[in-house]
C-alpha cells in the first residue's frame, strides 16, 4: 500500500517548484522550446522506478507460472487417476466424480486467472503513480526550458528530436524518485 504520510512531501512540492540548480536543464542540454515531447513508455521503462516495477512484475508471473505448472501436474495426476479407476466404478458414482473434478479445474483456472489480472492491475497501478510523482518533475522540466506544453511524441506529427526530453525526464526522475520503492507498495486493486 501507499502510504499517504510518504506522498505528503510530493504533494507539497507540487505546489512549490522542486529545487533544481540554476540552468540545471541548460546544462543537461534541454531544449529552449515552447512546446516538447516525450515517450511516456520510455519514461515509464527506463526510469529506475519502471525497471523496479518490471522486475517485480516479472518475479511475481514467474511465481505465479510455477504454481501454475505445480496445479496443473497435480490436476493431471488426479485426473489419469480418476481415468483409471472408471472401469471399476459404477457409472454414476464415476459421473459425479468426473464432474466434480471438472469444477474443480474450472475453479482453479478462475482462481489462477484472478492472479494474473491481480498482477497486471498492479502493474498498471505502478505506472499510473509513477506519472503522478512524476509531474512535479516533468513541471519543474517545463518552467526550466519555457515551454508551454509537453505532448506525447507518437502523436505528433512532425517535430524536431532536439524537442523530445525522454533522455533528460529520465535522468531527472531517476535523481529525485530513484526507483520509487520508498513510496512503498502499490495500491491493490
Amino acid at each position: 500500500m501507499v502510504c499517504g504520510a510518504l506522498l505528503t512531501p510530493l504533494h507539497t512540492r507540487a505546489q512549490s517548484p522542486l529545487q533544481f540548480p540554476p540552468n540545471y536543464t541548460t546544462q543537461l542540454g534541454a531544449p529552449q522550446s515552447s512546446i516538447l515531447t516525450i515517450q511516456s513508455d520510455r519514461l515509464f521503462s527506463e526510469s529506475a522506478y519502471g525497471r523496479r516495477v518490471a522486475q517485480e512484475i516479472e518475479a511475481d508471473g514467474a511465481v505465479l507460472t510455477a504454481e501454475n505448472r505445480r496445479i496443473e501436474a497435480e490436476l493431471r495426476t488426479e485426473e489419469q487417476t480418476l481415468t483409471e479407476r472408471r472401469q471399476t466404478m459404477d457409472p454414476a458414482v464415476f459421473r459425479t466424480l468426473a464432474d466434480s473434478f471438472d469444477k474443480k479445474v474450472q475453479e482453479t483456472r478462475r482462481l489462477q486467472e484472478d492472479k494474473l489480472r491481480e498482477i497486471n492491475l498492479a502493474g498498471e497501478a505502478a505506472r499510473r503513480e509513477f506519472f503522478s510523482v512524476s509531474l512535479p518533475i516533468l513541471q519543474q522540466l517545463m518552467r526550466e526550458t519555457g515551454a508551454g506544453a509537453i505532448l506525447e511524441h507518437s502523436t505528433v506529427f512532425l517535430s524536431a528530436d532536439a524537442a523530445d526530453i525522454t533522455d533528460i525526464a529520465i535522468s531527472h526522475i531517476d535523481a529525485v524518485l530513484g526507483d520509487g520503492a520508498v513510496f512503498g507498495d502499490v495500491p491493490e486493486q
